[in-house]
């Protein structure tokens, strides 16, 4: 076994390409969808006269949540809203600013708010300058002082939430980067498990029969190399993520990386079990993409399985793997679950896992020579 792990591990050394791209391309659409998932709506704005007090307000506007501030000409802020490019425009002034909308709706009124909310801040900040500063006290003082009170507050407020039982918590980056990164590995690992095929065609396992090496072994050495690239293609995606783009796993990463153990060793049976079912490798190239593609639409890979509301897929997603490796890895992230509610989804990888690669075997034992 430790001789077919070896060979493996030098030829993929030789020709690492194909699990590169794979990486590559799972990375690549996990950002890209999750930054359409932003949900912060774009304000365009002008500022008439540049000055010390447009800058701040300009600044405090830059960290609100809802918007993304971004500056243009009054004459292109007017052309984008009257257009219907953008919901509304603002234009600041020193003491007052003007919304400009082409109708009315939700987003105004908090576009107001938030506006109001920066002139506010601005306002009383520079109204306890001036107070300092007529009874002798310089106004970098002042500012030292409210940095101060913004880093140590006098008293800190909780915040909390409360949910019903038919609503969930969904998060747009996760989302995208645990289901396509399911979805990819499926091809990393299938094809690299469909490597059994070719070595039995070409007669690889009947020149190794003969030698000391036995059959489990020839069955281990392949399927363990199969896991071991799944899993660190997953891994590496995930500390891209982590680290560099900075998506954030709520206190959960390194028990994500614990929970993609039994889902990959649950894809790694399948991919067996599809071997054993098919004859040739042409019947395994076209059987692999339609089940990939199907356990990703089936199991909550493109989308939330709480949207949808089809009570025939949400039976069969009941007997799809992702399913439950995304039920795993969001319960550990945004769902804060313990390690209690984590092994119901966990147990049932495993369970598929074993049941999958024994009747794969099987097959394989009985159907090819």
């Amino acid at each position: 076994m430790k001789g077919i792990l070896f060979a493996k591990m030098k030829m993929f050394l030789r020709n690492p390409w194909l699990f590169v791209i794979m990486t590559a391309v799972c990375v690549m659409f996990a950002y890209f969808t999750s930054q359409g998932g932003e949900n912060k709506i774009s304000i365009p704005y002008s500022v008439v006269a540049d000055s010390d007090q447009t800058d701040l307000i300009v600044e405090e506007l830059t960290q609100a949540e809802a918007f993304q501030f971004h500056e243009v000409t009054q004459d292109k802020l007017k052309e984008l809203v009257s257009e219907g490019k953008r919901e509304g425009g603002l234009i600041i002034k020193e003491r007052e600013f003007t919304i400009i909308i082409s109708s009315r709706t939700g987003s105004t009124s908090l576009l107001q708010q938030v506006a109001g909310r920066a002139y506010g801040e601005v306002g009383q900040k520079e109204s306890l300058k001036a107070s300092a500063e007529s009874k002798g006290i310089q106004a970098q003082e002042v500012d030292s002082w409210y940095s101060e009170a913004e880093s140590s507050p006098v008293f800190s407020i909780k915040q909390s939430s409360f949910k019903g039982s038919d609503t969930f918590v969904y998060d747009p980056k996760l989302q995208s980067l645990f289901g396509f990164s399911l979805f990819f590995v499926i091809y990393t690992i299938a094809y690299n498990v469909a490597s059994i095929l070719y070595e039995k065609r070409e007669g690889v396992w009947d020149r190794m029969i003969l030698s000391p090496i036995r059959k489990w072994e020839m069955y281990a050495g392949n399927l363990i190399y199969s896991f071991i690239l799944g899993y660190i293609q997953l891994a590496l995606i995930f500390f891209v993520f982590r680290y560099i783009t900075e998506v954030k796993f709520y206190g959960g990463f390194y028990i994500v990386l614990l929970l993609l153990i039994p889902y990959v060793f649950a894809i790694v049976a399948l991919s067996m079990l599809i071997t054993g079912l098919v004859k040739k490798v042409q019947h395994f190239n076209a059987v692999i993409p339609i089940v990939a593609v199907s356990m990703a639409m089936i199991g909550g890979a493109y989308w939330p399985l709480e949207i949808v509301e089809s009570e025939v897929l949400l039976a069969l997603s009941k007997v799809v793997p992702l399913t439950y490796g995304m039920e795993a890895l969001k319960g550990a992230t945004i769902n804060g679950w313990g390690m209690e509610q984590l092994m119901l989804p966990v147990s049932i990888l495993v369970l598929m896992g074993v049941l999958m690669m024994g009747i794969g075997i099987n097959f394989m034992e009985k159907r090819h020579i």
